[in-house]
């Protein structure tokens, strides 16, 4: 009797998710198929119950490569290196040919593999009995199941009936359970502080643009952009938190908004407010300090903070796997990747901030949890991890910025702002004995704060050298020259701005100087 068949199916069911803590993951409307799924590391364990029978072992084979084909299709869901498929039938029927063979171990040869046993519970099976194929299957799970017969006698059709309204109840409804589950994970919070920090972004960028463009680097550092030089002299790391806000360029608050918006708004449902600030500006506080230890130009934007919003992701990816592989989970790990890749292969792109902010989303995830999760333990060390890694990045920071030619030029040309020449001078001594290829460059500034010092003959041999190692600076040979002539040297003066001429022959203040020097405009 068919009742039998139903019977034995949801009660394996049954027991499998209640003793076994498998999932459900599909149901079917006939209420003659059921699917079950355990994932433990990179292995997955799918269960594929079916009360269909089949007459010839040709109908068997059919329906053994259509389940390939469906596993195949749910890859993206299982997320799974090695997949093993337990494929299940029940019927008081089996083939009637040689059908057998297909109970050998079956594998699609893919990058994944999938692997499949089939096995066939028949009272009327002559070959393998009913008990020495739930012996397959105890042995092949390696878990033992309950003495279940297929004809089971111990209870009479009302009793067995009602044990099955049971038992498809108590199925169905985990099916319904997950989706309320999924549904309420994305609706815990509404996306207030998101709407609030496109809201200051946009406005700052606009002050920004009336007040100097966001792309002059004067504007940038007045407003708050993480510089370095700035941070270590005068101690204003407040400015990690400042530069978050600002963005260089219409097309960078673009990118960073439509990300904020979307991001935003996804872990804010996710997490709830509060929780979603504080991941937010924690990430964008770990990207900012990566930013500072890995990169010593002028930086500003959202990157770091949104990446952290990945990491948040991650996180939650990592305790509600199969929400986040069945809803968003191959996108947010391909925009990642794509994102990193990009970073590496285009220079000017920050990618310390990005990697930084990923790594402290992450962990400022585990710092205040989901929503309706508390793991005290777990959260302290994940607070202590952070902190630790903050300083430790920071530490390396200073000895990576006060060993990079970079950092000392940008640190020389703010010191002549300042008209602090003196400090120049030594900064530039500092600054040759750096790694980097821009002696030329720092040669240049010390020959500046040489002329204000008064010094000619120094700031002659540092333009000499400069103008040797790169040919590019045409202020070098303006400043050359002038000394040149100054002194009396118009031999030496006519030579450089010639020189200077044919390396930078649209340069203004070059064409001006050669017509007082030489009496006549170059040809």
């Amino acid at each position: 009797m068919y009742i039998n068949e139903q019977y034995t199916m949801y009660k394996l069911a049954y027991h499998f998710i209640t003793k076994l803590e498998y999932d459900v993951l599909y149901v079917s409307e006939q209420e003659h198929e059921i699917w079950l799924e355990q994932h433990e590391g990179s292995k997955s364990t799918v269960i594929r119950f079916t009360t269909k029978g089949f007459d010839w072992k040709n109908h068997l084979k059919k329906d053994i490569a259509l389940v390939f084909q469906k596993v195949k299709a749910m890859k993206k869901l299982l997320q799974a290196k090695t997949i093993n498929i337990h494929n299940i039938y029940i019927s008081e029927h089996t083939p009637v040919d040689d059908w057998e063979v297909l109970k050998k171990p079956m594998q699609l040869n893919e990058k994944k593999p999938t692997m499949m046993n089939v096995y066939y519970l028949s009272k009327r099976n002559s070959e393998s009995s009913y008990d020495d194929e739930m012996d397959r299957i105890t042995k092949a799970i390696e878990m033992d199941l309950p003495a279940i017969e297929l004809e089971d006698t111990s209870l009479d059709e009302q009793e067995k009936e009602e044990q099955l309204s049971y038992y498809k109840t108590y199925v169905k409804q985990r099916v319904v359970n997950f989706k309320e589950q999924a549904q309420a994970v994305f609706s815990f919070g509404k996306p207030r502080f998101t709407y609030i920090l496109l809201v200051i972004c946009i406005s700052l960028f606009l002050w920004m643009e009336v007040s100097g463009g966001s792309d002059n680097t004067n504007t940038l550092i007045e407003f708050g952009a993480k510089y370095n030089p700035a941070m270590i002299e005068d101690g204003q790391w407040w400015r990690i938190i400042s530069s978050m806000f600002l963005h260089i360029g219409f097309l960078h608050l673009a990118m960073n908004m439509i990300a904020v918006y979307y991001l935003g708004a996804l872990v804010e449902r996710i997490f709830g407010s509060w929780r979603f600030l504080v991941i937010y500006f924690l990430a964008g506080i770990g990207g900012g300090i990566a930013s500072f230890a890995f990169s010593p130009s002028i930086a500003a934007g959202a990157s770091g903070a949104l990446f952290g919003l990945f990491g948040a992701l991650l996180f939650f990816g990592l305790h509600n796997r199969r929400i986040f592989f069945q809803t968003m989970g191959t996108n947010v790990l391909i925009l990642i990747g794509i994102n990193v890749v990009f970073g590496l292969v285009v220079p000017q792109i920050d990618n310390g901030a990005h990697l930084g902010g990923l790594v402290a989303g992450f962990i400022a995830s585990a710092i205040v949890h989901l929503p309706k999760h508390r793991e005290r333990f777990k959260q302290l060390a994940a607070c202590i991890v952070y902190i630790i890694l903050i300083f430790s990045i920071i530490q390396y920071g200073f000895s990576n910025n006060l060993n990079d030619q970079v950092y000392h030029v940008m640190q020389m040309e703010r010191l002549i702002g300042q008209e602090d020449y003196h400090t120049v001078v030594s900064q530039g001594d500092q600054a040759l004995n750096s790694e980097g290829d821009l002696d030329a460059a720092i040669l240049f500034h010390r020959s500046y704060a040489y002329i204000q010092l008064n010094q000619p003959q120094e700031a002659i041999e540092d333009l000499e050298k400069s103008i040797e190692l790169d040919t590019s600076l045409p202020q070098a040979f303006h400043n050359l020259a002038i000394l040149y002539d100054s002194r009396g040297d118009r031999n030496k003066a006519e030579a450089i701005i010639k020189k200077g001429y044919q390396k930078h022959p649209d340069d203004p203040d070059i064409k001006s100087l050669y017509e007082q020097i030489i009496g006549n405009a170059p040809n």
